[in-house]
C-alpha cells in the first residue's frame, strides 16, 4: 500500500507555525504584486485606448466577481458541514419523543429539495405518528432516509477503489499512482459529502479528506491485514503473480476504508439501526473481474 501510505502522509502533514507564517506572507506578497500589476495594466490601457481599457476593466471586475462567488461557495460548504455535525450531535442526544420529532423535522428540512428522497420522506411522515418511543423513531428515520443515501455513497467508494487499484496495477511510474490516489480519494470524499447534503468546495473537500485521513492514521487504520487481503484476492497468491496487482488490491482496500470513514464523518446520523458497510464486501464488488483470484 505504498501509494496510499504516501497519500495519507501528504494529506495529513501539518506544517509548523513558522512555515504557515512564511507561506501566508508569500501568498499575500504575490497577491499584492498581481493586483498592482493588473491595476497598472488596466490604468495604462485606459490612458492609451479608453475602449480597450473599459473592456479590460470589465474583465477584471468579472474575475473579482468570480473570486467572490468562489469564496461564498466555500463558506456555504463549511456551513453545510457544520449543520451535519449539529444534526449528528442532536441525534446522539435523543432520549424522548419530543427530541426525536425535532430530529426528524430537521432531517426533513435538510433533504426537502432532494427529489430522489421524496418517497422516503413521505414514508417517514406516515410512520411518525405510529412510533411513540423516541429512539425507535430515530431508528425508523435512519432506516428510511439513510438507506438510499448509504447505497449511493457505497457506489462512490467502489468507483474510487476501482480507480486506485487499476492505477496502481497499470501505471509503472513511481509517483503517478500517488497522485491518482490523492485525486480519487479527494473526489470520493467530496462526492460522499454531496450525497449526504454537505456539498463542499475545493478547500472544504481538502480539509474533510485531511480530517478523515488524520483520524485513520491516529487509529492505525491505514493498513490492511492479511485477513482482508485474503478475503479479497486470495491472500499472498496474487502478490506472487504480480507485485503491482497485489499493491493495487491493497490500495483499493485502503481507499475503501477512507470512504467508509468519510461516510461516518459526513452522515447526519451515526450507524445504529443500519450496519456500517463492510470494507471487504465493498472491495470485492469494486474489484470483481479486475484481478484474477489466486487459486
Amino acid at each position: 500500500g505504498r501509494a496510499m501510505q504516501q497519500m495519507a502522509v501528504i494529506v495529513s502533514h501539518k506544517s509548523s507555525w513558522l512555515g504557515r507564517l512564511f507561506w501566508a506572507g508569500v501568498s499575500g506578497l504575490l497577491g499584492m504584486m498581481v493586483s498592482v500589476a493588473l491595476w497598472d495594466f488596466v490604468a495604462g490601457l485606459l490612458a492609451r485606448n479608453p475602449l480597450l481599457g473599459q473592456v479590460a476593466l470589465g474583465l477584471l471586475a468579472l474575475v473579482g466577481l468570480v473570486l467572490g462567488l468562489m469564496i461564498l461557495r466555500e463558506m456555504a460548504g463549511f456551513a453545510r458541514l457544520s449543520r451535519l455535525d449539529h444534526l449528528r450531535a442532536q441525534v446522539a442526544d435523543v432520549s424522548d419523543r419530543d427530541g426525536a420529532l425535532q430530529v426528524v423535522a430537521r432531517l426533513e428540512r435538510h433533504y426537502a429539495g432532494r427529489e430522489e428522497l421524496r418517497w422516503a420522506r413521505q414514508k417517514l411522515q406516515e410512520q411518525t405518528d405510529d412510533v411513540l418511543d423516541g429512539p425507535d423513531l430515530v431508528a425508523v428515520a435512519e432506516r428510511t432516509l439513510m438507506a438510499p443515501l448509504d447505497t449511493a455513497a457505497v457506489l462512490e467508494i467502489r468507483g474510487a477503489a476501482r480507480n486506485v487499484a487499476g492505477a496502481t496495477a497499470l501505471i509503472p511510474l513511481a509517483f503517478a499512482d500517488v497522485l491518482v490516489a490523492l485525486a480519487a480519494n479527494a473526489r470520493m470524499v467530496r462526492r460522499i459529502a454531496e450525497v449526504y447534503g454537505g456539498r463542499t468546495g475545493m478547500i472544504g473537500s481538502w480539509r474533510l479528506l485531511r480530517a478523515v485521513t488524520t483520524h485513520l492514521l491516529a487509529t492505525g487504520a491505514v493498513s490492511v491485514g492479511d485477513d482482508l487481503i485474503g478475503s479479497v484476492a486470495g491472500g499472498g497468491a496474487l502478490s506472487k503473480i504480480s507485485r503491482r496487482f497485489g499493491e493495487g488490491v491493497i490500495n483499493g482496500a485502503l481507499t475503501a476504508r477512507v470512504g467508509v470513514a468519510a461516510m461516518e464523518v459526513c452522515r447526519p446520523m451515526p450507524f445504529a439501526a443500519l450496519k456500517r458497510p463492510s470494507i471487504s464486501g465493498i472491495v470485492k464488488d469494486a474489484l470483481a473481474g479486475m484481478f484474477s483470484r489466486g487459486k
